[in-house]
C-alpha cells in the first residue's frame, strides 16, 4: 500500500514532468487573478454597494478603485519587463529597486493582507453556504471550509490550479445566468426598475462603502505573487494582469447597472445574496458564489506562503531558513503552516468583531500601502532616467504618480487610524531590517537615487555664491603606502572626522606591487561601520611624495574635494623632500595641512585634554571673521572635544606681563564668539615660547600652527619638549571658527 506522502505527491503532481513545469500566462496569472477579483465582493457585497451608493455612486467607486488598480497594474507590468522578477512578486520587484529593507518592510504587511484575505473569502463562502443550508452554524461552516482549502493548498499548487479551471467554468456560467436574468421570463421579471442614481451612504460615509468594495480589486496580487512559479514572469505578468483587470472591470460595470435595474435599493442593502434571487438560474449563481469565494480563498492561501518563503529565503524574517524550506515538488510547506495560523487568528477576529465588513477595511490598508510602494518604485526608476531602466512596456510618469497619490489619499480618507497603523508597521519593519544589515544577492537603484540627488545638489550649489565657512566639515585626504601605515592613526582620524567628515584614502604603491594596498577595503569598511564615509583610490607611483602631490592636485579640483591633507610625522623619503611636500601643500589653495606627531608610547593618552596654542595677536588684538592660521586649530580642537567628551585649553604665550589684560580679553572673546564649551580654560604664560612650553598643563593632544614654509626642526623640537602627541595644522583659507 502506498504511503500517504506518496499519495499526496501523485495527486499533486500527476507526472514527473509536471513537477518541474511552471505556469504560463493563462494558468499562472490570468485565472487566479480573475477568480480572486470575481469573488466574495462581487457576489455578496456589490449589491450592498449599489444599494447604499446608488448606481452613479457605485460606478464612481468601481472606477476610482480601478484607477488605483490599473495604475498599479501598469506600473508592475512596466517594471516586470525591466528586471528578472523572482519569487515573492511585489517583494522581488521592490527589493530589486530599493533594497531588501524596503522590500521587506512592504511585503510583511502584504503577506499579512493576503493571509487575512483568505479569512475574508472563507467568510464569503460561508455566507453563500448558509443560503443553501441556513441551519448550518456559521462557525462550523467557516472552520470546515478553512480545513478543506488548507488541505488542497497543502497538497500542491498544481492540484489547486486544476481545481481553479473547473471553478472558472462555474463562475462563467453563473455570469451567463445573470445575463439571462436581464430579460423578462416566467422565472424573473427582468430589468423593471429605474435606477437610483445617488443613494444615502451609511452615516453619509462614502469612504466606508469604498473600503468594503476595494478588496474586490486587490486580486492582482494573486497572480503577481506566484511570480516564482511562472515560466516567463516578464511576459506573463503584464499580459495576464492587465487582461484580467480589463475583463473584470467590464463585468463589474455591467453588474452594477444590472443590479440597479433588477432590484430596489432596500433589497440590495438587506439581502446580501440578491444576485442569486435575480439570476435566471439561482443555483448557477450559488454555485458560482461558492466556487469563486472558495477559489479566492485558495488563491490567497497559495500566494501568501510564497511571499513568506521569499522573505525567509533572503533572511528578512527570523528563522528564515525554516520558512524558506520547500519540498522536492517545490511546495513551501513550513510557510503554509505558518500562514494557516495567521488565517485562523483572522477568522477568530472576524467572528468576534463583526464578520466580513470588519475585515475588509484592514485588508484595504495593507494592500494600499503595497500598491503605493509599487507605484513609487516605478516612478523613482523613471525619474532617475538611467540606462539600466529600459522596460519593453513603457508607461508615462503620470501613471505611477496617479497611483501613488490615489493610494495615499484613499488610505487616510478611509480610516486615518488604520492608515497610521499600517505605515507605522512598515516603518518599524524597515528600521528592524536596517539594523540587521541584510545582504541582497542583487544590486538596487538606491545608489543611483542618491547620485541623482547629489548631481542635482551640485548643479544648484554651482549656481549659488560659495559659502565654505558655513558648510565646512573635515574632509581628509590620507595618502598611505600600506594599510598598516594608516591603522595606527585610525582613532585619531575617527575623532577628527566624526560625525560629518569624510576620509579619502590614497593607496600609493610601487610599480607592479599592488599587494601591499589590496587589503585597504577592510580599513575603509571599519571607517564606514563607525559612521565615517571612506573612499579608497589606488595610485601606482614609485615615489610616495610625488604620488601624494599628484593626488592633491587632482582631487583638489573635484567638487567633493578634500579640504585637508593628513600626514604622519614620519613621511616616506628624506626630510628635505618631506619639507618640500609640506610647503607644496601649504602653497595650494583650499587645502589645509594636518601633520600628526603621535607619541610612540602613550599614543592619544586618555583622549580628554586638548591644548590649542596660539601666538600673540598684537598690536591691534582684534577678532575678524578669519584668524591668522588659527581657524583650523580651533575647529579641530572642537571636533576632538566633541568626540572625546573632553576639555579645551586655549594657550597663549605673551612677552610682557603688561599685555595680560588685553590678551585675556582677546581669548575670552574668542571663546565666546567661537561658541566653545563653557569648561574651556584660558592659559596665559609670560616669557619666550620655548621657556613657556614646558610650563603648560599636560594634555593628551596639543594643536599648534604650521608655518607657510614648514620647519621640521621646529616640529621635532616641540614634540620632544611636550612629550605627548602633537598636531601641526595649516589653514586652507576656507575655515572660520567664528562663522
Amino acid at each position: 500500500m502506498a504511503s500517504i506522502q506518496e499519495w499526496i505527491k501523485q495527486l499533486g503532481s500527476g507526472s514527473e514532468s509536471d513537477q518541474t513545469r511552471k505556469f504560463g500566462t493563462f494558468a499562472g496569472v490570468f485565472v487566479p487573478t480573475v477568480l480572486t477579483i470575481l469573488g466574495a465582493i462581487m457576489y455578496l457585497r456589490l449589491g450592498w454597494v449599489v444599494g447604499n451608493a446608488g448606481l452613479l455612486g457605485a460606478l464612481v467607486i468601481i472606477l476610482l478603485a480601478h484607477v488605483i488598480t490599473i495604475s498599479t497594474g501598469l506600473a508592475v507590468s512596466s517594471i516586470s519587463t525591466n528586471i528578472r522578477v523572482g519569487a515573492g512578486g511585489a517583494f522581488s520587484i521592490i527589493s530589486q529597486s530599493l533594497g531588501l529593507e524596503v522590500g521587506g518592510s512592504i511585503s510583511v504587511p502584504l503577506y499579512l493582507a493576503q493571509g487575512v484575505s483568505t479569512a475574508l473569502y472563507i467568510f464569503a463562502f460561508a455566507e453563500g453556504w448558509q443560503r443553501i443550508f441556513p441551519q448550518h452554524p456559521m462557525v462550523v461552516v467557516v472552520f470546515l471550509a478553512f480545513a478543506v482549502v488548507f488541505a488542497i493548498a497543502f497538497i500542491s499548487a498544481k492540484f489547486a490550479s486544476r481545481i481553479q479551471f473547473v471553478i472558472l467554468g462555474i463562475v462563467g456560467f453563473s455570469l451567463f445566468s445573470v445575463v439571462l436574468g436581464s430579460f423578462p421570463t416566467a422565472v424573473q421579471p427582468g430589468m423593471i426598475y429605474e435606477p437610483t442614481w445617488l443613494g444615502s451612504f451609511p452615516d453619509g460615509d462614502f469612504w466606508f462603502v469604498f473600503s468594503v468594495f476595494f478588496p474586490a480589486v486587490t486580486g492582482i496580487m494573486a497572480g503577481i505573487s506566484l511570480s516564482g512559479a511562472l515560466e516567463n514572469p516578464r511576459r506573463s505578468i503584464p499580459k495576464g494582469t492587465m487582461s484580467a483587470i480589463g475583463v473584470t472591470l467590464l463585468i463589474y460595470l455591467f453588474l452594477a447597472f444590472w443590479l440597479a435595474r433588477v432590484a430596489t435599493p432596500e433589497e440590495m442593502i438587506t439581502n446580501t445574496t440578491v444576485m442569486v434571487d435575480k439570476a435566471y438560474f439561482s443555483w448557477a449563481v450559488l454555485a458560482g458564489l461558492l466556487g469563486a469565494t472558495f477559489s479566492s480563498a485558495l488563491g490567497s492561501l497559495l500566494a501568501a506562503p510564497r511571499v513568506m518563503q521569499a522573505l525567509g529565503n533572503h533572511g528578512v524574517l527570523p528563522y528564515g531558513r525554516f520558512f524558506a524550506h520547500e519540498t522536492a515538488e517545490g511546495e513551501p510547506r513550513h510557510a503554509m503552516l505558518a500562514t494557516a495560523v495567521i488565517v485562523l487568528l483572522a477568522i477568530i477576529f472576524a467572528l468576534v468583531g463583526g464578520g466580513l465588513n470588519a475585515i475588509a477595511p484592514l485588508i484595504t490598508m495593507f494592500f494600499l500601502i503595497t500598491y503605493f510602494m509599487l507605484n513609487a518604485v516605478v516612478l523613482i526608476e523613471q525619474m532617475l532616467n538611467m540606462v539600466s531602466f529600459r522596460p519593453t512596456f513603457a508607461i508615462p510618469k503620470v501613471v505611477p504618480l496617479v497611483g501613488m497619490i490615489g493610494c495615499l489619499v484613499v488610505m487616510f480618507l478611509i480610516n486615518p487610524l488604520f492608515s497610521l497603523a499600517a505605515i507605522s508597521l512598515a516603518i518599524f519593519v524597515y528600521a528592524y531590517l536596517l539594523h540587521r544589515q541584510l545582504n541582497a544577492p542583487w544590486e538596487d537603484v538606491r545608489s543611483g537615487l542618491f547620485i541623482s540627488l547629489a548631481r542635482f545638489a551640485v548643479e544648484r550649489v554651482s549656481s549659488l555664491p560659495a559659502a565654505p565657512e558655513r558648510t565646512w566639515s573635515p574632509n581628509v585626504l590620507a595618502p598611505v603606502t600600506s594599510t598598516k601605515a594608516l591603522r595606527g592613526s585610525y582613532r585619531f582620524l575617527s575623532a577628527l572626522t566624526l560625525p560629518k567628515g569624510t576620509v579619502h584614502i590614497i593607496g600609493i604603491y610601487p610599480p607592479g606591487q599592488p599587494e601591499q594596498v589590496l587589503d585597504m577595503d577592510t580599513l575603509a569598511h571599519s571607517f564606514q561601520k563607525d559612521g565615517v564615509p571612506a573612499w579608497i583610490s589606488l595610485l601606482e607611483d614609485e615615489d610616495f611624495i610625488n604620488g601624494t602631490r599628484l593626488a592633491m592636485e587632482v582631487l583638489t579640483g573635484s567638487f567633493f574635494r578634500p579640504n585637508m591633507l593628513f600626514l604622519p610625522l614620519q613621511i616616506n623619503g628624506s626630510r628635505e623632500r618631506a619639507a618640500w611636500l609640506l610647503s607644496r601643500a601649504a602653497a595650494l589653495s583650499h587645502i589645509g595641512i594636518v601633520l600628526l606627531a603621535q607619541h610612540p608610547v602613550v599614543g592619544l593618552g586618555q583622549e580628554q585634554v586638548i591644548n590649542v596654542w596660539m601666538r600673540e595677536q598684537g598690536p591691534d588684538w582684534k577678532l575678524g571673521l578669519r584668524l591668522a592660521n588659527l581657524d583650523l586649530a580651533v575647529l579641530l580642537a572642537y571636533q576632538f572635544r566633541q568626540n572625546w567628551n573632553g576639555r579645551i585649553n586655549l594657550c597663549m604665550v605673551i612677552a610682557q606681563e603688561e599685555t595680560t589684560p588685553v590678551a585675556l580679553a582677546f581669548l575670552e572673546e574668542l571663546r565666546e564668539l567661537a561658541r566653545l564649551p563653557a569648561n574651556t580654560r584660558i592659559i596665559l604664560l609670560v616669557g619666550s615660547f620655548w621657556d613657556a612650553l614646558p610650563q603648560s598643563p599636560p594634555a593628551d593632544l596639543s594643536i599648534l600652527g604650521l608655518q607657510a614654509q614648514p620647519d621640521l626642526d621646529f616640529v621635532e623640537k616641540v614634540v620632544k619638549i611636550v612629550d605627548a602627541s602633537c598636531v601641526f595644522v595649516r589653514d586652507s583659507g576656507d575655515e572660520s571658527a567664528l562663522a
